[in-house]
């Protein structure tokens, strides 16, 4: 048995392998490219590196797509016939067992193993970044502070992932609403390791639900030198950027940052529309014609009009295909969403208490029809869908424009009631107050009730 630098006790004795098997850690943890690349000179130097084999599958369930979680299925095959090959550490045995859990959509589960493993070894730093990734996508702040708590307390100060775990924290601690203790351990972070672009990232969100504008845009541009080095998490710093921006008034710039580095080529990566949807979904509230811009993401998401893979992922796709008028896509999608999911995923309940009702009452306010849905309920069961408050905030602000349009003072008053909890009343807020008011006095009806959506063309 061989140990990293980063605390992965694994059965590979060929260095050279467990060097790069450490790039990729590294790359992980840094959120910069190369991981799949760094596995695959690992495993061309040791084809039974277990590890390996379970981490190239872990980078692909984290891509949520359909194709990317078959590919996590044969990275699952190869580890365990390395694992009954050559052996395997526990570690090891925790990332195949977690991988197998993830692979099949218990994205929680995977978590709970990759933990359970921690509490006998809380050195093991790639176990609790990636239990943090997976509770991050199943929308767990709780549990994301719990795990990584586990193994901060264990770390020495010049344990290598010492200090991507307290940004980790910082973000745990930015989700549950506790600004003032994240944007100082934030801040801790970054001084202790400059490379922690999700440090970064974490007082960045800070800025953003407190209402610091200015500062915030000060802060990321600060930090450009770092971030741009990323993957594809630098096209959402620069998202974070353009919300400062926009929050500012700067609509030129929003658009620009929007052109140049957020959509600047089509992308299916559910993360790189996330970014895009979210952020011309904001633009066109602010009453903004953003011209041809919805077309790139449209086109991606009508390609994904069956994958319901991640429910986080389909409902941005859907924003998309009913912004752009794509309304037989936008059906085909619902439909998806209402289909029954396999034992053991997680996205089944997601689907069910969020994913379906809003996506009836997203179809239904593009045909001027008002479903019944339940805005407490959803609000309240809405971080189940994965992402950070600030992404979800997307759909808040779609469940607000939906009261708004029946006029139910009483459903917009629950649902800013419940942003504010979250995160300082904005222009959002003003301008929904203003157009809810306006309507007041209009002479036409109010947006119609329907008792159902009808899915089928």
């Amino acid at each position: 048995m061989t140990t990293d630098r980063f605390g992965m006790a694994t059965s590979t004795a060929n260095d050279a392998a467990l060097r790069d098997f450490e790039e990729a850690t590294f790359a992980i943890a840094a959120h910069k490219p190369g991981v799949a690349d760094s596995l695959a000179r690992a495993l061309e130097k040791e084809p039974q590196f277990v590890a390996a084999h379970a981490l190239l599958g872990f980078a692909n369930v984290l891509l949520a797509r359909v194709e990317t979680i078959s590919i996590g299925r044969d990275c699952l095959a190869r580890a365990r016939r390395a694992l009954a090959s050559a052996g395997g550490s526990e570690g090891e045995r925790a990332m195949v067992d977690a991988l197998a859990l993830s692979v099949s959509g218990g994205l929680n589960a995977g978590a709970d193993r990759l933990d359970a493993h921690l509490v006998d070894h809380p050195e093991c730093f790639i176990a609790a970044k990636l239990a943090h990734s997976l509770r991050f996508m199943s929308g767990d702040a709780l549990g994301m502070l719990t795990s990584v708590d586990r193994t901060l307390v264990a770390l020495p100060k010049d344990h290598p992932g010492h200090g991507f775990t307290l940004g980790c924290r910082a973000f745990a601690l930015e989700e549950l609403g506790a600004y003032d203790a994240a944007e100082r351990l934030g801040r801790e972070a970054v001084d202790f390791e400059p490379e922690d672009s999700w440090a970064i990232h974490a007082i960045g969100h800070v800025h953003e639900m407190t209402g610091r504008a200015a500062d915030g845009l000060t802060w990321i541009e600060s930090r450009r030198a770092t971030w741009t080095h990323c993957n594809n998490f630098a096209l959402h710093m620069s998202w974070h950027a353009a919300l400062f921006q926009l929050e500012l008034g700067r609509i030129a710039h929003v658009l620009d940052l929007y052109d140049r580095e957020i959509w600047p080529s089509a992308s299916d990566d559910f993360r790189d529309m996330s970014n895009a949807v979210a952020l011309l979904a904001r633009v066109e509230q602010f009453g903004v014609d953003v011209g041809r811009r919805w077309a790139g993401p449209a086109e991606i998401a009508a390609r994904r009009a069956k994958d319901t893979t991640l429910t986080f992922a389909a409902l941005h796709n859907l924003v998309a295909l009913v912004a752009s008028g794509n309304l037989a896509e936008a059906r085909e999608l619902a439909l998806a969403l209402e289909a029954p999911g396999a034992k053991g995923d997680d996205q089944e309940e997601v689907r069910a208490r969020v994913g379906r009702p809003l996506a009836r009452a997203m179809l239904d306010m593009a045909g001027k029809k008002a479903a019944p849905i339940d805005f407490a309920r959803v609000l309240r069961d809405l971080p189940k869908i994965g992402g950070s408050n600030a992404q979800r905030d997307v759909f808040t602000r779609q469940l607000a424009r939906m009261a708004a349009e029946r006029r139910d003072a009483a459903a917009l008053e629950t649902v800013l009631a419940a942003r504010r909890t979250l995160k300082r009343e904005d222009s959002f807020v003003a301008l929904t107050r203003a157009r809810f008011q306006a309507a007041e006095t209009r002479d036409e009806a109010p947006v119609a009730a329907t008792s159902a959506i009808r899915l089928t063309a």
